[in-house]
This record gives C-alpha cells, sequence and structure tokens, in this order.
C-alpha cells in the first residue's frame, strides 16, 4: 500500500523538478578574488608602463635618491593599491565578511604618513616650493581623477560579476584603491615632494574619487 502511494509522489516530484529546471542554463563559476584582483591589478600595470615609456622619470629617480620619503610614500600607494584590490574582490562575495576592507589600511598609512613627513622636509628646505605646487595642484586633482575614471569603470564591471552583501563598503574599498592606484601612477610623471597645498589637493581628489565610486558603484552593485 504504502510503495503504491509514494511511487506517484515521486514521480511527481521528478516531474516538478524537470520542469523547474528545463530553462536553466550552465553558469559559469568566478574566478578565485586573487586571480580577479591579478587582473584588475594587471590593467594598472599596463597604465604604468604606458607613462613610463611616454615620460622622462629621470626627475623620479633623483628624487628617488635625494628623499627618501618620495620612495616610502610611493611604497605605502602601490601597497594600499594592491592590498585594496584584494580586499574589494574578496567584498565581492556575498559569504566574505566587511572587514576585508580593513586590509588596505596599514598601506594608506604609510602612504599618507609619507607623504606628509616630505611636505614637512620639503617646506624646510624649499619655503617657496609652496608657491609652485599652488600652481601644480589643479592639475594633479585633473590627473588623479582622469585616471581614476577607466580604473573605476572597469572595477564596478568586474565586481558586478559577483554580489556583494555589503555594496556601500565594497564602493568606498574600491574607490580607495582606485584612488590609491591612480595617485601611484601620478609618480610617474609629477614626482615631486609633497606640500601643505599638494596634499590638501590629494587628498580633495581622493575623496571624489571615493564619493563618485560609493554614489554609482553603491547602486549598482546594490542588487
Amino acid at each position: 500500500m504504502s510503495t503504491d502511494h509514494e511511487m506517484p509522489e515521486s514521480a511527481s516530484h521528478k516531474i516538478l523538478i524537470d520542469a523547474l529546471t528545463a530553462d536553466l542554463v550552465p553558469v559559469r563559476r568566478l574566478p578565485a578574488p586573487l586571480w580577479r584582483a591579478a587582473f584588475w591589478l594587471g590593467v594598472v600595470a599596463a597604465f604604468a608602463v604606458g607613462l613610463y615609456l611616454a615620460f622622462d622619470i629621470s626627475v623620479l629617480l633623483v628624487h628617488f635618491e635625494h628623499m627618501p620619503e618620495t620612495r616610502v610614500a610611493l611604497a605605502g600607494a602601490v601597497l594600499s593599491t594592491v592590498l585594496g584590490a584584494i580586499a574589494v574582490f574578496q567584498l565581492s562575495l556575498p559569504d566574505r565578511s566587511p572587514r576585508w576592507a580593513l586590509l588596505p589600511l596599514p598601506g594608506l598609512a604609510l602612504w599618507l604618513g609619507a607623504s606628509g613627513l616630505g611636505c614637512l622636509n620639503q617646506l624646510a628646505i624649499i619655503p617657496e616650493m609652496r608657491w609652485y605646487t599652488l600652481l601644480e595642484a589643479p592639475g594633479c586633482f585633473v590627473y588623479i581623477v582622469g585616471l581614476s575614471l577607466p580604473l573605476s569603470t572597469l572595477l564596478i564591471f568586474m565586481l558586478r560579476r559577483g554580489y556583494t552583501l555589503h555594496p556601500g563598503i565594497t564602493s568606498i574599498a574600491g574607490g580607495v584603491t582606485v584612488a590609491a592606484a591612480s595617485s601611484s601612477l601620478l609618480y610617474i610623471f609629477h614626482p615631486f615632494d609633497a606640500t601643505g597645498t599638494d596634499i590638501l589637493v590629494h587628498i580633495l581628489a581622493i575623496a571624489v574619487v571615493v564619493g563618485v565610486n560609493r554614489w554609482f558603484g553603491g547602486r549598482l552593485l546594490n542588487r
């Protein structure tokens, strides 16, 4: 009796499952976060190679030799970029903790701390440099924001293939990562030690990049 009753129920379940799965197509599995981060960082590296070939980096090499703060600040910006890329692609997965957003903080502290130290040293050695950077500052702002646009577009496009449960945190972390990458690229053709004006303009540009990523990226990543 029980067998005769269970067989039709089992068959109906199979029919239901077949009906629900009839139109499904295979889903391509996302590459691991580290591979996706490596691809995005590869695009940043391609930008760096292009700028290296287009500009004379002799001034940057001189600063590396005589101003160690420049090397440390650049290392901090690059570290923020690498750690930020890893963090943001980890955050793009639904099972990842929002604490991944803290990963780029050591690089960020190194970058901003060395830039501030370079600012103090530069003013002590060449006080009139503040007026020069006042003229250069608008260009820095434009360069950082301009370089950030394609990098942000690519990053958000790649993040949308995942499914983050924290779109706000993810988009802010992405903005910080893009801003760090753009500032790293800026060193190639603007290798000057930062003064107070320069740092303020950089911070403003970074805030704009993070704000735009938070606004547009947060909306696009919010499912």
